[in-house]
């Protein structure tokens, strides 16, 4: 067991929309809510979005499938986390720290995290990933045991720190009592006037606990959105992923890069989908039919 708190407050300009950035949808679901199904299926007891930017539109679009936290005024990620207090000091276990905009994350590996986390003796984890291309990304930087020493912004990074190919997610996991301790000591001390998540990271470190880094093995996993081509993007990936879930369950597509499918569709095995298809949520297809080319099925029932 364990607590998710996902990060949900931020308004997403360059998304250059009036809904909130969480709202988007990835393949029929809101960003968010892939973040608090993937929390959910890997076996979270409490989950809790810290909403912001339109908060009132946030909640009544995602509904009672969390609870909520408010960040009244955006002042960075540590300060995101100090509204959801309340969930974290009453939590059993790990507090798992995920963002509403990285709508690929996956259960399995929030469990290898937490798995990593607690055979490492941490008090906190820095979810990591391996990019051939670091820029713009925080690296992080290890002791020789392979704890983590630091994590360094690429402004801050020295030209041998840039070198550094493993980056920050923006993901954690954190013992819940060491979070409560070091959530109370951090403050805004730069020029944003910002609280940041990743201070508790060196004032755990200053008391003598452990950080430790855990590798993704798959970097589409920490694909955060912040505009409509990433929105594209993580959309193509999340389509193969349900095409793919699909095949393996007997369903045969005969062009599967040009079927459409969204989250919460049925489909029995022995049926066969033709090119150019799309199946919106909420349908519910049977065994052994044929989906004909350039079908569009919404909420139907076959």
């Amino acid at each position: 067991m364990f607590t998710s708190v996902i990060l949900a407050a931020g308004m997403g300009t360059r998304m250059k929309s009036k809904m909130p950035k969480v709202l988007h949808k990835v393949c029929g679901k809101p960003l968010s809510k892939w973040v608090i199904d993937a929390s959910k299926a890997a076996g979270a007891d409490k989950v809790c979005a810290v909403v912001g930017h339109k908060a009132e539109t946030v909640k009544e679009v995602l509904g009672d499938v969390c609870e909520f936290a408010l960040q009244a005024e955006q002042k960075g990620t540590g300060h995101a986390v100090m509204q959801a207090i309340d969930v974290i000091k009453n939590s059993k276990g790990e507090v798992v720290i995920l963002n509403g905009d990285t709508p690929l994350i996956t259960a399995e590996t929030i469990n290898k995290a937490i798995e990593y986390h607690k055979n490492n003796g941490n008090q906190a984890t820095v979810i990591t990933a391996i990019l051939d291309d670091a820029t713009g990304y925080g690296r992080i930087v290890r002791d020789n045991d392979g704890s983590v020493l630091k994590i360094v912004e690429q402004k801050d990074a020295s030209e041998e720190e840039k070198k550094i190919n493993e980056v920050n997610s923006g993901m954690y996991v954190f013992d819940a009592q060491s979070l409560v301790y070091a959530l109370d000591k951090i403050t805004p001390n730069n020029a944003q006037g910002e609280y940041y998540l990743t201070d508790t990271l060196e004032i755990l470190l200053s008391a003598g606990k452990k950080i430790g880094g855990y590798a993704i093995s798959d970097n589409d996993e920490i694909r955060g959105i912040n505009d409509r081509v990433q929105l594209n993007e993580a959309e193509k990936i999340m389509q193969k992923r349900i095409n793919e879930y699909h095949m393996r369950n007997g369903v045969t597509m005969r062009n599967p890069e040009s079927v459409y499918i969204e989250d919460g569709v049925e489909i029995g095995n022995d049926t066969e989908i033709c090119q150019n298809v799309t199946i919106k949520s909420g349908t519910k297809i049977g065994s052994d039919c044929v989906i004909g080319s350039g079908s569009m099925l919404d909420r139907a029932v076959i």
